[in-house]
Protein backbone atom coordinates (compact mmCIF):
# COMPACT_ATOMS: atom_id res chain seq x y z
CA UNK A 1 0.00 0.00 0.00
CA UNK A 2 1.10 3.43 -0.79
CA UNK A 3 -0.34 6.08 1.89
CA UNK A 4 0.58 10.03 1.54
CA UNK A 5 -0.39 12.02 4.24
CA UNK A 6 -1.34 15.53 3.54
CA UNK A 7 -0.18 18.37 6.65
CA UNK A 8 -0.26 21.79 6.36
CA UNK A 9 -1.26 25.58 7.34
CA UNK A 10 -5.29 25.90 6.98
CA UNK A 11 -5.81 27.54 3.51
CA UNK A 12 -2.84 26.12 1.42
CA UNK A 13 -4.55 23.73 -0.25
CA UNK A 14 -4.83 20.21 1.18
CA UNK A 15 -8.80 20.06 0.08
CA UNK A 16 -7.46 20.15 -3.53
CA UNK A 17 -4.72 17.94 -3.21
CA UNK A 18 -6.43 15.10 -1.71
CA UNK A 19 -9.41 15.73 -3.97
CA UNK A 20 -6.75 15.52 -7.14
CA UNK A 21 -5.47 12.01 -5.50
CA UNK A 22 -9.39 11.20 -4.90
CA UNK A 23 -9.39 11.51 -9.49
CA UNK A 24 -6.76 9.37 -9.64
CA UNK A 25 -8.53 6.49 -7.70
CA UNK A 26 -7.03 6.94 -4.18
CA UNK A 27 -9.27 5.83 -0.69
CA UNK A 28 -9.17 9.25 0.85
CA UNK A 29 -10.29 10.60 4.43
CA UNK A 30 -10.07 14.06 5.25
CA UNK A 31 -8.93 15.25 8.92
CA UNK A 32 -8.66 11.41 9.98
CA UNK A 33 -8.08 11.42 14.10
CA UNK A 34 -4.52 9.90 14.44
CA UNK A 35 -6.15 7.27 16.88
CA UNK A 36 -7.18 5.43 14.28
CA UNK A 37 -4.77 5.80 11.66
CA UNK A 38 -3.37 2.00 12.48
CA UNK A 39 -6.85 0.30 12.71
CA UNK A 40 -7.93 2.21 9.32
CA UNK A 41 -5.19 1.51 7.65
CA UNK A 42 -5.25 -2.71 8.74
CA UNK A 43 -9.05 -2.50 7.57
CA UNK A 44 -7.98 -0.48 3.69
CA UNK A 45 -5.47 -3.52 3.03
CA UNK A 46 -7.89 -6.23 4.01
CA UNK A 47 -9.99 -4.73 1.82
CA UNK A 48 -7.86 -4.71 -1.06
CA UNK A 49 -6.75 -0.83 -1.21
CA UNK A 50 -3.28 -0.29 -2.33
CA UNK A 51 -3.70 4.27 -2.36
CA UNK A 52 -4.83 5.64 0.30
CA UNK A 53 -4.55 9.59 1.10
CA UNK A 54 -5.79 11.15 4.29
CA UNK A 55 -5.17 14.86 5.57
CA UNK A 56 -4.09 15.72 9.32
CA UNK A 57 -4.46 19.33 9.99
CA UNK A 58 -4.76 21.68 13.53
CA UNK A 59 -8.46 21.32 12.99
CA UNK A 60 -7.56 18.28 15.48
CA UNK A 61 -4.25 18.74 16.99
CA UNK A 62 -3.51 15.66 18.40
CA UNK A 63 -1.66 14.62 16.28
CA UNK A 64 1.04 16.68 16.66
CA UNK A 65 4.01 14.86 18.48
CA UNK A 66 2.58 11.41 17.72
CA UNK A 67 2.73 10.96 13.63
CA UNK A 68 6.58 10.20 13.48
CA UNK A 69 5.47 7.27 15.68
CA UNK A 70 2.30 6.77 13.80
CA UNK A 71 4.14 6.63 10.49
CA UNK A 72 6.37 4.11 11.77
CA UNK A 73 3.41 1.66 12.81
CA UNK A 74 1.67 1.93 9.34
CA UNK A 75 5.61 1.38 7.87
CA UNK A 76 5.98 -1.89 10.03
CA UNK A 77 2.86 -2.71 8.38
CA UNK A 78 4.74 -3.09 4.83
CA UNK A 79 2.86 0.61 3.73
CA UNK A 80 4.97 3.01 1.45
CA UNK A 81 4.61 6.47 3.64
CA UNK A 82 4.68 10.14 2.01
CA UNK A 83 4.56 13.06 3.88
CA UNK A 84 3.49 16.46 1.94
CA UNK A 85 3.38 19.64 3.37
CA UNK A 86 1.50 22.23 2.25
CA UNK A 87 2.52 25.80 3.34
CA UNK A 88 1.70 29.50 2.06
CA UNK A 89 2.89 32.55 2.81
CA UNK A 90 1.31 34.84 5.50
CA UNK A 91 -0.21 37.56 2.64
CA UNK A 92 -1.37 34.39 0.18
CA UNK A 93 -3.63 32.88 3.32
CA UNK A 94 -4.65 36.62 4.18
CA UNK A 95 -6.20 36.99 0.91
CA UNK A 96 -7.86 33.25 0.88
CA UNK A 97 -9.25 33.55 3.88
CA UNK A 98 -10.83 37.24 2.36
CA UNK A 99 -12.39 35.28 -0.58
CA UNK A 100 -13.63 32.81 0.81
CA UNK A 101 -14.64 34.53 4.22
CA UNK A 102 -13.94 30.87 6.31
CA UNK A 103 -12.85 31.52 9.34
CA UNK A 104 -9.29 30.38 10.83
CA UNK A 105 -9.57 27.03 12.92
CA UNK A 106 -7.89 28.48 15.55
CA UNK A 107 -9.36 32.13 15.52
CA UNK A 108 -11.73 32.80 18.29
CA UNK A 109 -13.08 36.00 19.44
CA UNK A 110 -9.45 36.93 21.48
CA UNK A 111 -7.29 36.37 18.64
CA UNK A 112 -6.72 38.14 15.06
CA UNK A 113 -6.95 36.01 12.03
CA UNK A 114 -3.04 37.07 11.45
CA UNK A 115 -2.24 35.63 15.03
CA UNK A 116 -4.07 32.75 14.50
CA UNK A 117 -2.35 31.84 11.70
CA UNK A 118 1.48 32.67 13.09
CA UNK A 119 0.16 30.38 16.16
CA UNK A 120 -0.48 27.70 13.06
CA UNK A 121 2.39 27.93 11.77
CA UNK A 122 4.41 27.98 14.81
CA UNK A 123 2.58 24.63 15.83
CA UNK A 124 3.20 22.55 12.78
CA UNK A 125 6.94 23.81 12.09
CA UNK A 126 8.31 20.76 12.96
CA UNK A 127 6.41 18.65 10.78
CA UNK A 128 8.59 20.14 7.84
CA UNK A 129 11.53 18.06 9.08
CA UNK A 130 11.00 14.88 6.95
CA UNK A 131 8.21 15.90 4.70
CA UNK A 132 7.66 16.86 1.24
CA UNK A 133 7.26 20.81 1.28
CA UNK A 134 5.29 22.30 -1.19
CA UNK A 135 4.97 26.36 -1.25
CA UNK A 136 1.04 27.03 -2.82
CA UNK A 137 1.31 30.75 -2.36
CA UNK A 138 1.89 31.59 -6.32
CA UNK A 139 0.35 28.24 -7.54
CA UNK A 140 -3.52 28.37 -9.11
CA UNK A 141 -5.54 25.71 -8.06
CA UNK A 142 -5.04 23.86 -11.66
CA UNK A 143 -0.94 23.70 -10.97
CA UNK A 144 -1.11 22.51 -7.52
CA UNK A 145 -3.01 19.77 -8.76
CA UNK A 146 0.10 19.10 -11.47
CA UNK A 147 2.46 18.88 -8.75
CA UNK A 148 0.50 16.53 -6.47
CA UNK A 149 0.08 14.32 -9.37
CA UNK A 150 3.83 14.54 -10.10
CA UNK A 151 4.63 12.80 -6.67
CA UNK A 152 3.20 9.90 -8.41
CA UNK A 153 6.31 8.01 -9.50
CA UNK A 154 4.78 6.19 -12.22
CA UNK A 155 3.23 9.53 -14.12
CA UNK A 156 1.10 6.76 -16.43
CA UNK A 157 -0.94 6.01 -13.59
CA UNK A 158 -2.27 9.65 -13.54
CA UNK A 159 -4.68 8.73 -16.31
CA UNK A 160 -6.73 5.62 -17.04
CA UNK A 161 -7.38 5.37 -20.58
CA UNK A 162 -11.12 3.78 -21.72
CA UNK A 163 -10.98 1.26 -24.94
CA UNK A 164 -14.23 0.68 -26.33
CA UNK A 165 -15.64 -1.02 -29.37
CA UNK A 166 -19.31 -0.32 -30.86
CA UNK A 167 -21.28 -0.71 -33.59
CA UNK A 168 -21.34 2.24 -35.97
CA UNK A 169 -25.23 0.40 -36.84
CA UNK A 170 -26.24 1.20 -32.87
CA UNK A 171 -24.92 4.59 -33.06
CA UNK A 172 -21.38 6.60 -32.41
CA UNK A 173 -20.98 6.55 -28.84
CA UNK A 174 -21.33 9.64 -26.67
CA UNK A 175 -18.32 9.63 -24.05
CA UNK A 176 -15.62 9.18 -26.60
CA UNK A 177 -12.92 11.66 -27.01
CA UNK A 178 -11.05 9.57 -29.94
CA UNK A 179 -12.78 7.61 -32.39
CA UNK A 180 -11.74 5.32 -35.49
CA UNK A 181 -13.62 3.80 -38.31
CA UNK A 182 -12.32 0.05 -39.01
CA UNK A 183 -14.76 -0.94 -41.88
CA UNK A 184 -12.28 -0.69 -44.07
CA UNK A 185 -10.80 -4.03 -42.65
CA UNK A 186 -11.56 -7.45 -43.66
CA UNK A 187 -15.30 -8.33 -42.65
CA UNK A 188 -15.64 -11.89 -41.03
CA UNK A 189 -19.29 -11.65 -40.65
CA UNK A 190 -19.24 -12.51 -44.48
CA UNK A 191 -17.49 -16.23 -43.60
CA UNK A 192 -20.17 -18.28 -42.44
CA UNK A 193 -17.95 -19.93 -39.81
CA UNK A 194 -17.08 -17.06 -38.16
CA UNK A 195 -20.51 -15.15 -38.31
CA UNK A 196 -21.57 -16.00 -35.52
CA UNK A 197 -18.28 -15.78 -33.32
CA UNK A 198 -16.75 -12.21 -31.69
CA UNK A 199 -13.81 -10.77 -32.28
CA UNK A 200 -12.76 -12.02 -29.03
CA UNK A 201 -12.37 -16.04 -30.26
CA UNK A 202 -8.99 -16.58 -32.01
CA UNK A 203 -10.55 -18.01 -35.29
CA UNK A 204 -11.60 -14.35 -36.13
CA UNK A 205 -8.07 -13.25 -35.23
CA UNK A 206 -6.89 -15.24 -37.21
CA UNK A 207 -8.66 -14.13 -40.41
CA UNK A 208 -8.32 -10.74 -39.88
CA UNK A 209 -4.53 -11.51 -39.14
CA UNK A 210 -4.44 -12.22 -42.72
CA UNK A 211 -4.82 -9.22 -43.95
CA UNK A 212 -1.15 -6.56 -43.39
CA UNK A 213 -3.82 -3.91 -43.17
CA UNK A 214 -5.63 -5.37 -39.98
CA UNK A 215 -1.78 -5.03 -37.94
CA UNK A 216 -0.94 -1.56 -39.78
CA UNK A 217 -4.20 -0.16 -38.54
CA UNK A 218 -3.77 -1.16 -34.71
CA UNK A 219 0.14 0.05 -34.84
CA UNK A 220 -1.29 3.44 -36.64
CA UNK A 221 -3.94 4.12 -33.24
CA UNK A 222 -1.25 2.80 -31.14
CA UNK A 223 1.46 5.36 -31.91
CA UNK A 224 -1.11 8.27 -32.66
CA UNK A 225 -2.54 7.52 -29.15
CA UNK A 226 0.23 6.63 -27.66
CA UNK A 227 2.29 10.08 -28.98
CA UNK A 228 -0.17 12.23 -26.99
CA UNK A 229 -1.59 10.79 -23.88
CA UNK A 230 1.90 12.55 -22.17
CA UNK A 231 -0.14 16.07 -23.15
CA UNK A 232 -3.04 14.96 -22.16
CA UNK A 233 -1.44 14.12 -18.41
CA UNK A 234 0.18 17.93 -18.32
CA UNK A 235 -3.23 19.03 -19.27
CA UNK A 236 -4.29 17.36 -16.14
CA UNK A 237 -6.77 14.93 -17.44
CA UNK A 238 -7.55 11.69 -15.71
CA UNK A 239 -9.40 9.79 -18.16
CA UNK A 240 -9.25 9.79 -22.10
CA UNK A 241 -11.95 7.42 -23.69
CA UNK A 242 -10.91 6.17 -27.07
CA UNK A 243 -13.74 4.50 -29.41
CA UNK A 244 -12.92 1.73 -32.47
CA UNK A 245 -16.39 1.33 -34.46
CA UNK A 246 -17.16 -1.19 -37.41
CA UNK A 247 -20.62 -2.35 -38.36
CA UNK A 248 -22.21 -4.28 -35.89
CA UNK A 249 -19.41 -3.93 -33.30
CA UNK A 250 -19.11 -7.54 -32.79
CA UNK A 251 -16.03 -8.43 -35.09
CA UNK A 252 -13.38 -6.07 -36.38
CA UNK A 253 -13.77 -2.90 -33.64
CA UNK A 254 -13.67 -5.59 -31.02
CA UNK A 255 -10.29 -7.59 -32.29
CA UNK A 256 -8.63 -4.35 -32.62
CA UNK A 257 -9.46 -3.36 -29.36
CA UNK A 258 -8.21 -6.23 -27.68
CA UNK A 259 -5.15 -5.61 -29.17
CA UNK A 260 -4.73 -2.32 -28.45
CA UNK A 261 -5.60 -3.02 -24.64
CA UNK A 262 -2.85 -5.05 -24.74
CA UNK A 263 -0.59 -2.78 -25.96
CA UNK A 264 -1.57 -0.03 -23.41
CA UNK A 265 -1.83 -2.25 -20.15
CA UNK A 266 1.64 -2.65 -19.86
CA UNK A 267 1.95 1.10 -19.17
CA UNK A 268 -1.56 2.60 -18.41
CA UNK A 269 -4.32 2.10 -16.40
CA UNK A 270 -6.52 0.77 -18.58
CA UNK A 271 -10.46 -0.42 -18.70
CA UNK A 272 -11.59 -2.68 -22.11
CA UNK A 273 -15.48 -2.42 -23.06
CA UNK A 274 -17.19 -3.86 -25.76
CA UNK A 275 -20.51 -2.24 -25.52
CA UNK A 276 -22.55 -3.81 -28.43
CA UNK A 277 -21.37 -7.55 -27.84
CA UNK A 278 -24.54 -9.56 -26.81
Amino acid sequence: MKLFIFTGLSGSGKSVALRTLEDLGFYCIDNLPIQLLDACIETLMKQGYSNVAISLDIRNPSFLGVLPEEVRNVSNQGVEVKIVFLDASNETLLRRYSETRRPHPLSNDKTTLVESIEAERKLLESLKINATHIDTSRLTPQQLKNQVRGLIENKHYQLQLILQSFGFKHGIPLDTDFTFDVRCLPNPFYEDELKQLSGIDSRVAEYLNRSANTLKMIDDIHQLISRWLPLFIDEGRVTLSVSVGCTGGQHRSVYVVEQLENKFKQNYRTLMRHRDLP
